[in-house]
């Protein structure tokens, strides 16, 4: 009937990784779970994802490991570099040492693929229900044990438990933290091409590339079983303003790298240039429910790319959700429970976040000293990288990997 609404046992607001990841792990656990994404279609835009163990281990207890990782390619190392001098900084090794320590390795995969092999997963188990073109406006706990979830056309659903995985602009997250987002001024241009097009310099081994410059930084690595070559160029806007779009220009990004090595200004036109992404984040936030709802992934936690752990949390976020709803019969002390686990450690990746970047963009005497202090640094010490890559579960002893 018009007007009537769809009941439904748990509600997932948003098929992006993180939406496709959460209903995915409910349905592992037997959960009926219906997906509601406000595009036409579930699809991905972008291009790279690096993903450490800790998402690895989280994709692999959701099924599809196997899935996410064909295509991918197992960089050997991670380098630093200064974008202008092209002098090497330091290494991260991550070859048989890594994976040793992690049980898992690291990995740069394609986000299209990544999130094809969600969706796949979810059409698998034949428990998550799949609509497009639904907008949700807001979802509103009710007197009776549930939540009322209303989308901009007008069609409404009742829910046992709704997930907002809306994103970086969640519409739920207005309704239980209520803050805007936070702009860094920063902007990325973003391109792929032919692995034939770049220099056998950056393509003798894989690796992941990090050229750090004076407000600005490029990431590049092979990417869909080294065919094609990922570029990611980040810089700061002089000309950033809340009150116009006019910044970040094409201009600006020729400028700002102008002062770069050949091989990072070569880069830059490997760069699609119609498309600029400005960079925001959030605050950490004080809580990420009320009553039935829960926030996941950009939702409750957007951060700054310098970590490369977006999209790492929000995969980690799904498996604790899982694990707190499966078999629940009190729904509000099991989400409760959820962010009590996630919370506090998200924040901290958050904030640790933007201080990457202003380590990443650092110049004057500040470059100097950063470069002098990592340039022994140990290419096997992973001591600092433990809290943030370590795996809720390590992988069997016996699993290998091609690296």
């Amino acid at each position: 009937m018009p007007g009537q609404a769809t009941r439904v046992n748990v509600l997932v607001v948003g098929g992006g990784i993180a939406g496709l990841a959460t209903a995915l792990g409910l349905a592992r656990a037997g959960t009926e779970v219906h997906v509601l994404e406000r595009a036409p279609d579930f699809s991905e835009v972008g291009a790279g994802i690096q993903l450490a163990p800790n998402a690895l281990s989280a994709l692999d207890r959701l099924g599809v490991l196997e899935k996410a990782t064909k295509g991918a390619v197992f960089p050997q190392r991670k380098v630093y570099i200064d974008a202008v001098t092209g002098t090497t900084i330091a290494t991260i090794d991550l070859g048989e040492k890594f994976v040793a320590h992690y049980g898992y390795p690291y990995v740069v995969a394609h986000r299209v693929d990544l999130h094809a092999a969600l969706l796949e997963g979810c059409r698998e188990t034949g428990l998550v229900t799949l609509e497009n073109g639904r907008e949700v406006l807001s979802a509103q706990n009710q007197a009776d044990d549930t939540v009322l979830v209303t989308c901009a056309d007008g069609s409404r659903y009742v829910a046992d438990v709704v997930v907002g995985a809306d994103g970086l602009r969640s519409k739920l997250r207005d309704a239980i933290v209520g803050d805007d987002l936070v702009p860094s001024r920063y902007v990325a241009y973003r391109g792929t091409v032919p692995i034939e097009a770049v220099g056998e310099d950056v393509t003798s081994s894989p690796a992941v590339l990090c050229w750090l410059g004076p407000q600005m930084h490029l990431i590049q690595y092979p990417l869909r079983e080294g065919r094609i070559y990922n570029n990611v160029a980040v810089f700061k806007s002089g000309s950033y303003s809340p009150d116009h779009d006019n910044w970040g220009t094409t201009q600006e990004l020729d400028e700002r790298f102008s002062v770069c090595c050949d091989g990072v200004r070569r880069a830059t036109t490997y760069l699609s240039r119609e498309i600029r992404w400005p960079m925001y984040d959030r605050e950490p936030a004080n809580t990420w429910v009320d009553g039935r709802v829960a926030l996941i992934g950009d939702a409750a936690h957007a951060m700054l790319q310098y970590l490369a752990q977006g999209g790492a949390q929000a995969l980690d976020d799904a498996i604790v959700l899982a694990e707190e709803l499966a078999g629940a019969t009190d729904i509000p002390s099991a989400l409760a429970a959820y962010e009590h686990r996630r919370i506090g450690h998200v924040s901290k990746v958050q904030r640790l976040a933007r201080v990457a970047g202003e380590l990443f963009h650092i110049d004057g005497i500040g470059r100097v000293l950063r470069n002098h202090v990592f340039k022994d640094h140990d290419p096997t010490d992973y001591t600092y990288l433990d809290w943030m890559f370590e795996p809720l579960v390590r992988a069997p002893a016996q699993r290998r990997y091609p690296i």
